[in-house]
This record gives structure tokens, sequence and C-alpha cells, in this order.
């Protein structure tokens, strides 16, 4: 393909995605649709399935665009590590989620109905993402920690990625959600996203032995 015609279809894809966006937040999972999607967008439906073969499609390269801009910041603190305490390491990864709350509402929301229903070829491109996410989260601990086991990363990082799928439920509620636990007594609060990884990783994080 060349190459302007490449971008010219990242730019649309990108507009695209940026509608999706815009939709989900306002309107939930089950409020996005193409017919949504196209009055956000210059698009008419028959031209966004030019590119996405479903709503669910969509979604995914919503979130793959989220874990992308994630790793690229996880990458940044690889050079960081070496010099880090445990305290100063947490801050720096939960800041690097701080602002994803897409990602983490996608993840913890919606994430099997999409991968469901999506073509094998864009699940396993989120998939590479993914993988490169796991690659940066072990390679900051080898940086932070050099003589760390191989089984230590892979404990961390599953556990941590296991935690991320619970994060949004407890940082957002909905004001139904709010008033029903009000009426049942529950006592419930509203961490930050940033404050909810940050303690979580202090107690996966390992004490830095120099």
């Amino acid at each position: 393909m060349p190459r302007a015609s490449a971008e010219r279809t990242e730019k649309r894809k990108s507009e695209i995605l940026d509608a999706c966006e815009k939709v989900y937040r306002e309107q939930g999972f089950y409020g996005v649709n193409i017919k949504e999607i196209s009055t956000e967008t210059s698009f008419t439906r028959p031209a966004i399935y030019n590119y996405f073969e479903t709503k669910e499609e969509i979604l995914l390269g919503l979130l793959a665009r989220e874990y992308e801009g994630w790793c690229s910041e996880l990458e940044g603190i690889i050079p960081l590590a070496e010099e880090a305490d445990r305290v100063q390491l947490a801050e720096q990864i939960a800041h690097s989620l701080e602002k994803k709350e897409t990602l983490l509402r996608i993840l913890n929301m919606n994430l099997f109905e999409i991968e469901q229903n999506s073509r094998m070829e864009r699940l396993a491109e989120f998939k590479i993402l993914y993988s490169r996410s796991v690659t940066a989260l072990t390679k900051i601990l080898q940086a932070y920690q050099p003589d760390i086991q191989d089984k230590e990363c892979e404990e961390f990082y599953e556990s941590f990625l296991a935690f991320l799928f619970g994060v949004y439920p407890f940082a957002f509620h909905t004001e139904k959600q709010k008033e029903a636990m009000k009426l049942a007594g529950v006592h419930f609060k509203e961490p930050t996203i940033y404050q909810m990884v940050y303690q979580c990783l202090l107690r996966l994080i390992p004490n830095k032995i120099r």
C-alpha cells in the first residue's frame, strides 16, 4: 500500500475510534453501534464497514490504541527503574494508568463480548500489544532488581494484570449503584485509579536488594 494511502487509512480509522470513544463514554457498551458512530464522523455506515466488521471490532481497536499508549509509557519507565526504590517504582507505574479510564473500563466491563465478536486477526493484533505490556513490565522489574528470578517476574505480572481487570468498578459508580448501596446500608468510597494501582503495586513489588 502506498504511504499516502496507508496514512489516509490510519487517519480514517482514528476518526472512527475517536467517535467510538465518545459514544462509549456517554452511552456505554450497549449504546455503541455503527449508526451512532457514523453520526459522530464524516462516514456513512457502509463506509465504516470498510474498516471494521462489527462494533466490537471498533471497541477492540479503541482498546488496542489505549494499550499501545500504555505500553509506550511503561517502556519509558524501564531506564528509570534501576535508580528507583519500591515506592518510586509504584508511583511511576501507577501514573501510567491514572488517565487510562477507557482502557480499564473496557477490560473490566466488556472484553469478553468484544473478543467473541471480533475477527481472529484483529484479536491477534490486540494480543501482541498485551504481550508487549508483559514484556515491558518484566523489563522494568529486571532493571529495578537485576537478580530477580523469572518466576518472580511472572508472578508479579500475572497478579498485577489480573488486578487491573477489577479496578474500574471500584473507582466509578453510577448514581443508581450509589443509591442502591445507600438503601442497603453498604459503606463505599471511590478511590482513584492511581490510589488503587499504587497500593496494589506496593504489595507486589519486592523490596530492593542493594
